[in-house]
């Protein structure tokens, strides 16, 4: 899940970065995109190895079935662990994807208002934005973690046994799924994918 997010920040901070160019992609070149993954990787493996050594602990999620942070716990250890995994692991990228495409919308913006010629690099540049904003925005953020952070963080500072772990189930579901709309999306709405298929 923590990559997930973390990729999706990723995503749409180098979207940000190429989206005022102009020029066609370089697509020769795969060592940004290597570095990218490899920090992604790196981070989400720094937050998700500590209770592994103490800080926090992992344990049955919901009914039993699927294994996640100890929510329930309410020690200081724990608590404190919660607090920092919801700040760097879900506000922090989703701030970051708001801000990027903040700042694109406002490029794509001065330029309709701005009489500069854009060449077709710059129209597949907006297509790619509105994938990835529908993407990120919509489907994995909102629809999938925010009601996974919402019951998580009602079980860890609410009352015990105020979700039920039946109730879990389905936001639970919900953000574990989110890798696999990502690149269901990807194929719908990118037309260089959808006319080879």
């Amino acid at each position: 899940g923590i990559i997930s997010l973390i990729s999706l920040a990723v995503l749409s901070y180098e979207r940000c970065c190429t989206m005022p160019r102009t020029a066609e992609p370089d697509t020769a070149n795969y060592r940004k995109a290597w570095t990218a993954i490899s920090l992604s990787w790196t981070y989400s493996l720094l937050w998700t190895v500590p209770p592994l050594f103490g800080w926090s602990s992992y344990g049955p999620e919901g009914p039993g079935i699927t294994c996640s942070v100890n929510w329930h716990s309410k020690d200081a250890n724990n608590t404190s662990y919660i607090i920092c995994l919801f700040i760097f692991c879900l506000v922090i990228p989703f701030a970051i994807t708001v801000c990027s495409y903040g700042k694109l919308l406002c490029a794509v913006r001065q330029v309709r208002v701005s009489s500069i010629p854009t060449g077709p690099g710059w129209r597949r540049q907006q297509r790619v934005l509105l994938m990835v904003m529908v993407m990120v925005m919509m489907l994995c953020f909102l629809l999938c973690w925010l009601p996974y952070a919402a019951v998580a963080l009602t079980a860890t500072f609410g009352q015990p046994g105020l979700i039920s772990p039946a109730a879990s189930i389905i936001p639970a579901i919900l953000a574990k799924s989110s890798a696999v709309y990502n690149p269901i999306i990807y194929v719908l709405l990118n037309k260089q994918v959808s006319e080879t298929l």
